[in-house]
């Protein structure tokens, strides 16, 4: 065993520390596997003095990522930086176009270029692998390109960020307030300083994006998912939500109807009695929905060091091995466009719930908006205000008070038009809560 495959590594910092870790610890096993050593031989960083457990004076050591990118010194170039833009996007161009092949974990570079990059590496003849790009250490991406090459996907849905998953969690178990828990997070690492991109829910699109196009040969397009956060649950929307036998969970979810590929990613209640309510803290999880294998779920670590890093390590020992294949299964030329179902149309059952002035008629009005819409409820559910003294002979208080709508399956348009007459009926006195419900 002469031949030696080259690793240039651009980042180190917990995932690509991690990733050099393993690639020692797993080095005899890796090269047997692909009849040649797999050994990491340049690297590139902001900080060359940072103690990261290993010695970094073994490797050539590239100031410019973009320089190690394209270095003659490297056979495989691992993009660690992160972006959608500048350094990152620049590096592995750099890389494929030097006939270099990549592996990256950066879903948000994927999101907004992943097609225009696979044209590139399919130019090239080279490997471009993003395992470690959706939901960390959970295998989805070699699940969707390999294992599920004799279904046809129908549905791909699931828990993609582990940030907003942990805050949930809390919420339910602690009956914290969202921005508590979201401080918390924070103080453990799990949220960064700026949480935007997690808790607006982008993070998961960007994940979403990458899944469709490899579930439904679709060209990747963040901008067709619809996207909202979890920054507006409040703890008796997880209060409710346990009462009526739900649990809330963001979910990112993409699915095939009549009218195009409906992507979706907002907060959802799912059975409490379903898998994917099962899955708390900062663990991911998603579901495959097939016509051979029915539904499959694949749950683990979404994030951190060693998680990540072993996806990393799995993409590089495929290309090690001479395995690889078009980046999104099929040709880029292949690649429809994936066309955007109108969230309008969304079909299903809806948590709705308004904070109502307590006083005579309110409820009999709102039930009366909600059939003008030929909407159905499944159950309504008030909560009265405990503050006796304020109470007049009839036993209503005054003061506003929640009113909970569990609706049966209706559309998106039809819920949004009855809330839009109940609120011009001059009742209701917050913003109201719209959660979508997800039935087994």
């Amino acid at each position: 065993m002469t031949q030696v495959f080259r690793i240039g590594i651009a980042g180190l910092g917990t995932v690509g520390a991690s990733a050099v870790l393993m690639l020692d610890r797993r080095a005899r096993s890796l090269s047997a596997g692909s009849g040649r050593e797999v050994r990491v031989t340049a690297v590139s960083a902001r900080d060359r003095a940072r103690d990261r457990g290993f010695d970094i004076d073994r490797f050539t050591w590239f100031d410019d990522p973009v320089a190690l990118a394209a270095s003659p010194e490297i056979d495989c170039f691992i993009e660690l930086i992160g972006g959608e833009k500048g350094t990152a996007k620049a590096a592995v161009e750099a890389a494929l176009k030097a006939g270099k092949h990549v592996v990256t974990a950066n879903k948000a570079l994927l999101a907004r270029h992943g097609s225009e990059l696979a044209a590139l590496a399919e130019a090239k003849g080279v490997s471009l692998q993003f395992e470690a790009a959706v939901a960390g250490g959970v295998p989805i991406v070699k699940t969707l390109r390999e294992a599920m090459a004799g279904n046809a996907i129908t549905r791909i849905s699931g828990i993609l960020n582990g940030t907003c998953n942990y805050i949930l969690s809390r919420m339910e178990a602690e009956g914290l307030s969202f921005d508590v828990c979201l401080g918390e997070a924070q103080r453990l690492g799990y949220a960064e300083a700026d949480p935007t991109f997690d808790i607006g829910g982008f993070d998961s699109a960007h994940k979403l994006a990458i899944l469709t196009s490899l579930a439904f040969g679709a060209a990747v397009d963040a901008d067709a998912i619809h996207v909202e956060g979890i920054s507006a649950i409040s703890p008796i929307d997880i209060r409710m939500a346990q009462e009526l036998g739900y649990r809330i969970k963001l979910l990112g979810v993409a699915e095939a109807t009549a009218t195009g590929i409906e992507q979706r990613v907002h907060p959802t209640m799912v059975p409490l009695t379903s898998a994917i309510a099962q899955v708390m803290g900062v663990t991911n999880a998603v579901t495959i929905a097939a016509d051979a294998v029915r539904e499959i779920t694949l749950i683990g670590p979404g994030a951190g060091g060693d998680a990540t890093a072993s996806a990393v390590v799995a993409d590089i020992a495929d290309i090690a091995r001479g395995s690889g294949g078009m980046p999104f299964v099929l040709p880029v030329a292949q690649l429809r466009k994936a066309e955007r179902a109108p969230m309008q149309l969304h079909h299903g059952g809806y948590y709705v719930r308004l904070t109502v002035n307590d006083r005579p008629g309110a409820a009999a009005s709102i039930v009366g908006r909600f059939a003008e819409a030929d909407i159905s409820l499944e159950s309504i559910v008030q909560h009265r205000s405990e503050d006796a003294a304020t109470r007049d002979p009839t036993g209503r208080s005054g003061a506003p008070v929640p009113v909970v709508l569990i609706t049966y399956a209706t559309t998106e348009a039809a819920v949004r038009q009855a809330i839009d007459k109940v609120v011009g009926d001059g009742y209701v006195v917050e913003t109201p809560q719209i959660i979508r419900i997800e039935r087994e």
